[in-house]
């Protein structure tokens, strides 16, 4: 059990070492894109109506949604350098998880429901052919 946590952490730094790595050779290559990106998103996450902390929780939820795997952990850390507490980190996630779940059901009791009853006749043997 401690050798799969120890992995896991290496696994998790190796992503964030990974990151800052492509996003250094990113600017390198493009700065005048790279720095307009990171002064936009650094205004983002600034202190405002919503705190630091409430926004970290945002991007999280929206990370687990998209499910952007590095994103995921940038925030994830994001949240803890704001002083998040794992209960708070983990009903974001069920947030984005309700979401997600909300957006498949909002598609299945509409659309496929419609589609069920348009293409459920005899033509739509004739729409496909």
């Amino acid at each position: 059990m401690e050798q799969q946590q120890s992995n896991q952490n290496n696994t998790i730094q190796e992503a964030l070492h990974t990151y800052k790595e492509g996003l250094h050779s990113f600017t390198q290559k493009l700065p005048h894109i790279a720095k307009s990106y990171n002064k936009f998103t650094e205004s983002c996450f600034e202190e405002g109506t919503l705190t630091k902390k409430g926004k970290q929780l945002i991007a999280l939820g929206i990370s687990v949604y998209s499910q952007d795997e590095y994103c995921i952990i940038y925030h994830t850390k994001g949240c803890l350098d704001q002083g998040c507490s794992e209960d708070e980190i983990l009903e974001s996630v069920g947030v984005a998880a309700a979401f997600g779940g909300g957006a498949a059901m909002s598609q299945g009791v509409t659309l496929v429901q419609e589609a069920i009853q348009k293409l459920g006749n005899n033509s739509s043997k004739q729409a496909f052919q």
